[in-house]
Parts: structure tokens; C-alpha cells; sequence
């Protein structure tokens, strides 16, 4: 079944249906989720679509189950391309070119990295520069004004296809950040998500979260960042009310946004340190958020938060445990156990000497399994 969706998806593709494919490389997938194949497949119809994030993280499933698949890193490096995570795409290149040192598809793409990548060292250069106001000089200014204009052209184009995905994808769920030196905190307020359903992806400029939602469309955010982070120090907290992520900064840089921005210069953390702090009067307005008091209405909030059902009972004896001392808590542990999670006391003094025995509900019968 999984290779006649396959099959299929194949047939999508070439007749340039590819949300079709990408739709039938799910199936085939769910069918058979340990062929590394079918991720590489879909991350090429993603490309196609653009789903530039979603390619990479097809192409990285791709990877870990067969860490030798030339095309997986073909895909990856051509998506990170496109998302303008050189850098990345360069290491993915590499890697796969020694995997199929015949193809010349990976030398051509390294070349373009390479060209980018001095690209956006001479731009951060002229940046720092003091610009130069010019004057209209005959034909050569026009010519000038016209590779203005198609540059613009071209890149309003270029956006068209993630402006639109970006419209039909409404969050259904509020998020804020805040920053420290070494890492930008976003939280994401979704409440009674399990930690299974939660998908975080980084990359060296990108986050991408997928959050499943029961009887609707995934949530999904995604976004090139507006600074450089590493992804290995990266984590994501999944509790009772939110979604934790904490963005570990790749330089100290303080972020005035959250998303990239090619008109904002970013600033180094240590030369706003060294400026002395304003003095402040009871006129003042504030210019930032408190954050500690948010941090604290937060932890208020979850404590203060209302469960029903067996969500209520374990904050229950979640909350005993965190308060009992020592002996409460042994004899807690002991008698569950022991008891084959039927007993739970707190009173080591009578459960401490003698064997728990199991104590099943009224009209119901305890079981054994044997494996």
C-alpha cells in the first residue's frame, strides 16, 4: 500500500501537482514512517510548494535514518538556500557532495553559497559604512534606477508565495519573548498540550513549531529570526499552559524583534552596558515590560489553574508529595507501588514495617500481566 501511494506521489510530482504529492508522500509515510525515502521525496515537493521549513524538516528525518543519503542533504541544503541559512545549506552540501562525488549539483550549489555568503559579508560592510548622496548622471544613473527597480521586482515576487502561506495559516494560540543576553525566551500559551504532539525544529536562523491540535489543522509558526542561534543549546519546556523555547543566541546581540528584518542593524549587547543608566522620576513612563512580575503572574496563574478530572487528582497528589517531608514521601512511593497503584498513605509509621497489600475498588478485580 505504502508503494502504490508512493507510486502516486511520483506521478503527482511530475505532472507538477505537488501538494498532491506531498499529501500522498504523508500517507505512504504514516504506512511506512522508517523510510528515510519518502522523507527526502516530500521534502522535494515541499521545495516545489514552498514550504521551505518544512522541507528541512523532512530532509532531516531524511538524515537520521540514513545519515549516507546523498539526495536528503541535497534537499536540505537547497531549502536552507532558499530560507538564506547559507551557511547551513553549505555544511549540507558538503556533506552530501562526499556521499556522491559525482554529482555536480552539489558543487554548483556550494559555488552559490559561497557567493552569498560574500554577498552578505560585503552588504554588513557597506552597512557600517557612512553612506555617499549621489546625483543623476546622464544614461548611466537610468540604467542604475532600472536594476533598482527589477531587483525590487524580483524580490516582492520571491515573497508572494510565503506572504500568502503565512495568511492562510491564522495562530490560533498568543505567544510573546523576552530576551537575556544569551537567549531569547518565546513563549507559546497553549494549555493541556502533551509534550508528544509538540514539534519544535531549529535551524541556524530559523524556528519552525508544529503543534497538533485534536479535530483541527495544526498550529504552525514559523519564522527566520532576527538574529543567529545554536541549535544544539536550544530547548523547548512543554507545561500545563504554555510552550517554553529557549533560543540560545549565537552572539549577544540584543533583538528588537523577534522575526528577521533586512532594514534592522543589530546592536551589540556590551556597548549598551557600558552607557550609563538613566535616572528615573515618578513621571516616567516605563519604556519595557516587567518581566519578573509577568514571570510571577504566570506562576500564579498555573497554580490558581482549575482541573477537572484525573488532571485535578494527580495535581493533588503532585502537590502533596512537593510539601510532604521525607517519611510522608517514602511511604507514599512504598505504598503505591507495593499496592499496585491502589493504596497511597502518608503515614510511614504504618506502612513502613509491613508489605502493602493491593486494595482494588468495589466491584472491580485486580489483574496480573505476564509479558
Amino acid at each position: 500500500m505504502a508503494k502504490e501511494l508512493e507510486n502516486k506521489a511520483k506521478e503527482a510530482f511530475l505532472d507538477d501537482d505537488f501538494a498532491l504529492a506531498a499529501d500522498c508522500y504523508s500517507e505512504a509515510i504514516n504506512l511506512d514512517p522508517s523510510n528515510p525515502l519518502l522523507y527526502a521525496d516530500r521534502a522535494q515537493a515541499h521545495i516545489k510548494l514552498p514550504n521551505f521549513t518544512e522541507a528541512v524538516s523532512d530532509a532531516n528525518k531524511a538524515i537520521q535514518l540514513s545519515p549516507s543519503l546523498a539526495k536528503a542533504y541535497l534537499r536540505k541544503g537547497t531549502a536552507c538556500i532558499k530560507l538564506e541559512e547559507y551557511q547551513t545549506a553549505k555544511v549540507a552540501l558538503q556533506t552530501g557532495a562526499s556521499f556522491a562525488p559525482d554529482d555536480s549539483r552539489f558543487t554548483k550549489l556550494i559555488q552559490d553559497c559561497d557567493r552569498y555568503i560574500a554577498e552578505e559579508s560585503n552588504d554588513l560592510a557597506s552597512t557600517l559604512l557612512p553612506r555617499v548622496p549621489t546625483t543623476p548622471a546622464g544614461n548611466g544613473s537610468h540604467s542604475t534606477d532600472r536594476s533598482i527597480d527589477s531587483t525590487k521586482e524580483a524580490e516582492r515576487d520571491s515573497s508572494v508565495p510565503q506572504i500568502n502561506e503565512v495568511a492562510t495559516t491564522r495562530p490560533k494560540f498568543r505567544h510573546e519573548y523576552y530576551q537575556r543576553p544569551e537567549e531569547v525566551v518565546v513563549t507559546i500559551f497553549a494549555k493541556g498540550i502533551p509534550a508528544d504532539d509538540v514539534i519544535v525544529d531549529f535551524g541556524e536562523q530559523i524556528m519552525s513549531v508544529t503543534i497538533a491540535v485534536p479535530g483541527q489543522e495544526p498550529y504552525r509558526y514559523q519564522q527566520r529570526l532576527f538574529g543567529k542561534i545554536v541549535p544544539d543549546k536550544c530547548r523547548v519546556l512543554v507545561l500545563s499552559t504554555k510552550v517554553e523555547i529557549r533560543l540560545a543566541k549565537a552572539e549577544a546581540l540584543n533583538w528588537t524583534s523577534l522575526e528577521y528584518s533586512k532594514h534592522v542593524l543589530p546592536q551589540k549587547i556590551n556597548a549598551m552596558t557600558n552607557q550609563p543608566e538613566r535616572p528615573t522620576y515618578p513621571s516616567s513612563k516605563p519604556r519595557t515590560k516587567d518581566w519578573d512580575k509577568l514571570e510571577a503572574l504566570m506562576k500564579k496563574e498555573e497554580k490558581e489553574e482549575k482541573l477537572d478530572g484525573d488532571a485535578a487528582l494527580n495535581k493533588l497528589f503532585r502537590d502533596i508529595y512537593q510539601n510532604a517531608d521525607e517519611d510522608m514521601r517514602r511511604a507514599m512511593s512504598k505504598s503505591f507501588l507495593e499496592s499496585n497503584g491502589t493504596v497511597l498513605s502518608t503515614d510511614w509509621k504504618e506502612v513502613g514495617s509491613k508489605k502493602v497489600e493491593s486494595s482494588p475498588p468495589e466491584g472491580l478485580e485486580l489483574k496480573k500481566w505476564e509479558y
